[in-house]
């Protein structure tokens, strides 16, 4: 059983509204940009695809792309986009659900922190050996992840201010031993209503990250600090990393 939260109806209805940033040409450009070079014309498979932010313009881009999905309301929500022809998704635990033509993939995704959406260990890195059991032999397995910013704790403090704008703050709070986080949100809609929610957590430093790809028999290819490729470095606040699954493994 996954640790993960499932988005409800009215979480996922709002999706595409609350995550507008994401979906700007300056964001989503570059993501989509260098997933299509990634995947090198081959099928695609995208963990935690969502209402299909980023599947529905590879696909637009000729890949065939098929999903894993934990929520149905988000699967509903990508339904309004395009058919289960065009892009079919396994309603399922991206950390053990099996997709069609597994062990064929020229690329797994797993993008915008959705790692972190799996709150255990040994769920993260079961997650990255079911992205290299669905690759084929060269393929590649990338995630975009946040690097907590744990640093800007004083002492004693448990929380971060992550976005404060007058629509939407976010206050992230830690748990440093557990390394578990929650996300509060707080939504100021135009009708001058305030939604509040919480999200739960758990961050993983790049370094466990290369050691989980390790266990998964996966080889590092490339880590950035974003989508356009800026070097990664010591105060970088996010990551995209790259590993391949190395040639004749099955």
């Amino acid at each position: 059983m996954t640790s993960s939260e499932v988005w409800d109806a009215a979480t996922a209805a709002a999706y595409d509204a609350d995550a507008a940033a994401q979906f700007a040409p300056g964001v989503l450009g570059p993501t989509v940009d260098l997933l299509h070079e990634l995947a090198a014309g081959g099928p695609v498979l995208e963990l935690a695809i969502g209402t299909g932010r980023v599947a529905v313009p590879l696909a637009e881009r000729g890949l065939d792309v098929t999903g894993i999905e934990l929520s149905e309301a988000m699967v509903a929500q990508l339904r309004h986009k395009v058919p289960a022809t065009e892009i079919p998704v396994v309603v399922g635990d991206m950390a053990t659900a099996t997709a069609p033509g597994a062990g064929d993939y020229a690329l797994v995704a797993l993008v915008w922190n959705t790692l972190s959406n799996l709150r255990t260990q040994d769920e993260q890195v079961a997650c990255f050996a079911n992205a290299a059991r669905h690759l084929r032999p060269g393929g590649r397995f990338v995630i975009e992840l946040w690097v907590p910013p744990i640093q800007r704790l004083a002492p004693g403090e448990h929380a971060v201010p992550m976005t404060v704008s007058a629509e939407h703050v976010v206050i992230d709070t830690y748990d440093l031993l557990t390394q578990s986080c929650a996300s509060h949100h707080y939504h100021h809609d135009p009708d001058g209503t305030v939604r509040s929610g919480v999200g739960h957590f758990r961050y993983a430093w790049p370094s466990e990250c290369d050691l989980m790809a390790r266990l998964a028999g996966l080889e590092p290819e490339a880590r950035w600090a974003d989508w356009d490729r800026t070097p990664f470095t010591a105060t970088s606040p996010s990551h995209v990393s790259v590993w391949r699954k190395p040639q004749g493994v099955s």
